[in-house]
């Protein structure tokens, strides 16, 4: 456990000019006294760990020390060959990059773990479209994907419907592949903003640099953004009976978290064994057609335009049915 600690250490000493007792504490989850001890164990080792003290002090390796990575275990090293996808370095135009950089990881490894990267692949593949959708990489991505990784300034057409292409100069902080879908995350003025990618018509990539707000955390970003997204289009309610199967498979076909919340919200079942439940949905038709799909384990009670038109669908299908058996 320590011995892992201390490899940690270095490597975050390592990647970075100095860090303080409290920082590496913070990495490590123990205390500053444990990173003092660890500290005094690796200058002990060997290993060129200077203390600074003072308010602006804490800890840095000198003299360009680097440490190889012979230190891995097999599923370490599996792991690390698993944090690539394969496609999505393709499309924003990295594979080379990626390609040059597996093979000085794999240089670097002990001979005992160089096949790693083969075994992973051969374990586990990521296939980020949906099923039924041919994936298609935007034409644009490669110089949003560049801007990205330079930090520069981006002059971009958008496509917005109905009121046109909007041009905007976007300093494009991070990108986000969502269901085959590739989305950019950018502060335009003061405000960060997602676009879809393939939505932009035009992107003319500024030899001027921006300068990154440190604050920004893409994953925690993009969690607040789709929670908000999925909130913001349920904009209409419906009221339905559902039986236990039904309520067992509304999450199947419905936004999980709306689902969910009605649920909770709901009484018990009646004594027929269905619950009444008020669920909100993005809008009438696309209520019929998800709602559609649970056959009679639902009713469907208000609005009335959707009750009526769920019951004009079983009479027609019942209507058909007749038909075919006679």
């Amino acid at each position: 456990m320590r011995a892992a600690r201390l490899i940690k250490m270095v490597l975050l000493l390592q990647s970075r000019p100095s860090m303080t007792a409290a920082e590496l504490a913070g990495e490590l989850e123990v205390s500053e006294r444990t990173v003092t001890r660890d500290a005094q164990a690796l200058s002990e080792a060997g290993v060129p760990v200077y203390a600074e003290r003072g308010r602006a002090g804490g800890y840095r390796l000198v003299g360009g020390y680097r440490t190889r990575l012979t230190g891995l275990a097999r599923h370490e090293a599996e792991a690390l060959f698993l944090s690539g996808l394969p496609s999505a370095l393709r499309e924003m135009g990295l594979d080379d990059a990626a390609s040059a950089a597996r093979l000085k990881v794999s240089a670097a490894l002990l001979p005992s773990l160089r096949d790693a990267s083969h075994t992973a692949a051969q374990r586990f593949h990521l296939d980020a479209p949906g099923w039924y959708h041919d994936p298609a990489a935007p034409e644009l991505l490669p110089a949003v994907a560049e801007a990205v990784w330079d930090d520069r300034l981006v002059l971009a057409t958008y496509r917005r419907r109905p009121s046109g292409d909007v041009e905007r100069e976007l300093a494009p902080h991070g990108l986000v592949l969502k269901a085959g879908v590739w989305y950019l995350c950018a502060r335009a003025g003061e405000d960060f903003r997602v676009y879809r990618i393939d939505r932009f018509t035009s992107v003319t990539v500024s030899q001027a640099r921006f300068v990154r707000d440190e604050d920004f955390d893409l994953p925690r970003f993009w969690e607040e953004r789709a929670a908000q997204f999925a909130r913001s289009i349920l904009r209409t309610e419906v009221t339905v009976r559902l039986s236990e199967e039904g309520a067992r498979r509304l999450v199947h076909t419905v936004d999980r978290a709306a689902v969910e919340e009605a649920l909770a919200g709901a009484g018990g079942p009646g004594e027929d064994g269905r619950r009444t439940v008020v669920l909100p949905v993005e809008s009438e038709e696309v209520a019929y057609s998800q709602l559609l799909a649970l056959g009679a384990e639902v009713e469907v009670l208000a609005p009335a335009t959707l009750r009526e038109r769920f019951s004009g669908t079983a009479e027609r299908l019942r209507e058909l049915y007749r038909r075919s058996g006679s």
